[in-house]
């Protein structure tokens, strides 16, 4: 029974060097909050701001190899070890559908990582998955998303085959996985919430279901790939957002240099992000991106089901997934917070709190989706959620590196002035503040915070040291625990 206050009774079957063990534990009925960590700087963040448990994955056999700070294992250790000590939870992704060359080095590539005691490795490829079961049948395996686990039929065959949990397809709505959870009582589920949202990988295209509504998968694909596409010069600013660039600017960044590995240097166009334009949808951009591992095209609206933790909590999720390994840690810091309160209020058996539609607002996002969740709107739903998601915006304009004698030392990302209205935010409690003066870091009475890697001072109480800033752009509260004096 999956009620507030309740627990239930969990019967896990783990093969363990057969025959197998059968263990029965007590489950809580408050969601697991996971979020990305593509990097300690952000692990620290999603668990200082909320977050049960982090994954992260090595760039060879995960499916995030830009920007992992990961790659080596000495920084895959530690970050396993701070999250034990810490009493959170750290899984490795090595969701990759491998070619054979790829087989010949993952045993002897995993056996240090596995060494290392992470709480369960994420996994897609069946051949892999066979691989670690028969040499590793104690390491917990949880299915990948990437699997396309979409009914009940595929749960009790990934429970057969050994794995402890699985993460649903994305395509799933919250009545079929409420079924889902319904037939399978005993296994762990997990779903994302919050995120960027695929509109391919590899043959599994989405696309003519993101600008038709009709379904690649099931047959009836628009050919939308082959549709008259226009491109413009992009770039990404610290927030993750992307920006139009004009070609001039493209051509001044300097070259990327040779790698370790003795690869011919990329010439900076090619390092670049870019936007698309679909002929007959004016003003609609979309991301493009490449890099040595391949193009990332076309990206949909950004995943937002915040509004939908209660059913989700009440249907008996297990774990709810954020998405983000190379996002910004202000992104962390943001959705952590947010959805952590999601879920403590819908276990608690609140109400659903709309300032977190607009404290989400402020992030960078490309427009947001429910995704599959729900089928069909009402019209007095989809107002409902466009007039929560204009409570407030903002945008992230720094870290506060240190705060003593009323002064914090803000290490600047983007520009802000006097006169401006500020976000802080802290594991302690969020504040508003209005910047009335501000100091260079000699002291000298500056009036604007010029842009990144500058760092001013602005008036701030100690206990807010690490404390991450945004610049207030609309009115509104964003569900911050309470205003304060600067």
């Amino acid at each position: 029974m999956h009620g507030n206050g309740h627990f239930r009774e969990y019967r896990k079957r783990i093969r363990y060097n057969d025959p197998l063990l059968i263990r029965t534990f007590a489950m809580p009925d408050s969601p697991e909050l996971l979020l990305p960590a593509g990097s300690l700087e952000k692990m620290r963040a999603a668990y200082d701001f909320g977050a049960d448990a982090v994954y992260a994955g090595q760039p060879r056999y995960s499916l995030r190899a830009r920007n992992n700070a990961f790659s080596t294992l000495d920084a895959l250790k530690e970050g396993i070890d701070e999250a034990h000590r810490r009493g959170k939870k750290f899984y490795v992704a090595s969701n990759i559908y491998a070619h054979n060359a790829k087989l010949k080095t993952y045993l002897a590539d995993m056996a240090p990582v596995i060494d290392m005691k992470p709480d369960a490795l994420i996994m897609a490829d069946p051949g892999l998955i066979m691989l670690v079961r028969d040499r590793w049948p104690e390491v917990p395996v949880h299915l990948s998303v990437q699997a396309n686990a979409i009914n009940w039929a595929d749960v009790k065959f990934w429970q057969r085959m050994g794995l402890m949990r699985v993460i649903l397809s994305r395509e799933l709505s919250l009545d079929e996985i409420a079924e889902i959870r319904q037939r399978c009582p005993d296994m762990e589920l997990e779903v994302f919430v919050h995120g960027a949202l695929c509109v391919a990988y590899s043959g599994r295209c989405l696309l003519s279901g993101y600008f038709n509504h009709r379904d690649s998968n099931q047959g009836t694909c628009t050919n939308s790939c082959r549709w008259n596409y226009k491109i413009a010069n992009a770039a990404e600013d610290a927030t993750g957002d992307i920006l139009p660039l004009d070609m001039a600017q493209i051509m001044a960044a300097p070259e990327i240099p040779p790698s370790a590995l003795g690869e011919m240097p990329r010439h900076p166009a090619a390092e670049r992000v870019y936007l698309i334009e679909e002929g007959k949808r004016p003003g609609q951009l979309l991301p493009i991106m490449e890099d040595e591992h391949g193009t990332y095209i076309m990206n949909s609206k950004d995943l937002r089901a915040i509004e939908h933790i209660g059913r989700l909590v009440e249907i008996g999720v297990d774990s709810l997934k954020i998405e983000g390994r190379t996002k910004s840690v202000y992104y962390v810091v943001r959705t952590a917070q947010a959805y952590r309160q999601a879920i403590d209020d819908a276990v608690a058996g609140r109400p659903f709190d709309t300032r977190l539609l607009g404290a989400l607002q402020g992030l960078a996002n490309r427009g947001y989706t429910d995704g599959f969740y729900k089928r069909h709107h009402t019209q007095e739903y989809q107002n409902y959620l466009s007039g929560a998601s204009e409570l407030h915006n903002s945008h992230y304009v720094g870290d506060v590196v240190s705060a003593e004698n009323g002064w914090a030392t803000v290490l600047v990302k983007n520009r802000f002035s006097v006169g401006d209205t500020l976000e802080i935010f802290h594991p302690a409690g969020n504040t508003v503040v209005s910047l009335e003066k501000m100091t260079n870091e000699e002291g000298e009475t500056v009036t604007v915070a010029p842009g990144s890697g500058h760092r001013v001072r602005i008036p701030l109480k100690a206990r807010y040291n690490g404390a991450f800033i945004a610049r207030r752009l609309s009115g509104g509260t964003s569900g911050e625990n309470g205003k304060d004096s600067p």
